[in-house]
């Protein structure tokens, strides 16, 4: 696939990112495409939901799979902001995906090759084609905004 058809695909994933950042969530975003179609798409809710598992990716799964009425995530893409901690490459690996795409790596959780690869890792059943740093200044700099923006808020006096 074209890198320009994967960078339309992460802008998507960069608009839900947007959506958690007004909500005050870590900016992470991600869709699950199928046959040129978004049938997923998540933003971080962990802050809002006060659910752990709230990740951009798991709640893009979720929709997709509810779409598609089926577990099996096949013929499926996931575009992502952030590389995949432990518990999203899990559920990437469960849920069949085939190929995964990502903006950034994450030097502090990332599994699909910074810390550690669980998307390929050979004893599992199945294995997930990577693509890394699509439109990776964009997902970082968001990131990076926002962390900065965060630090600055609690810096100054009451």
């Amino acid at each position: 696939m074209p890198m320009e058809d994967h960078q339309v695909w992460m802008r998507e994933a960069l608009k839900e990112a947007e959506k958690a950042k007004a909500l005050g969530e870590v900016p992470i975003g991600a869709v699950v495409v199928k046959n040129g179609q978004v049938i997923g798409r998540g933003h971080n809710l962990r802050e809002t939901s006060y659910d752990p598992t709230s990740h951009a990716e798991m709640l893009a799964i979720r929709e997709a799979s509810g779409r598609l009425g089926a577990w099996r995530l096949l013929d499926c893409r996931l575009y992502v902001t952030l590389e995949p901690c432990p518990m999203c490459a899990g559920a990437i690996v469960q849920s069949r995906v085939p190929h995964v795409i990502y903006g950034t790596p994450d030097p502090k959780a990332g599994c699909a090759g910074t810390l550690m690869n669980l998307l390929q890792e050979p004893r599992f059943n199945h294995r997930v084609e990577i693509t890394a740093g699509v439109l990776q200044e964009e997902c970082s700099s968001m990131l990076s905004r926002f962390f900065r923006e965060l630090r600055e808020s609690r810096r100054k006096p009451l």
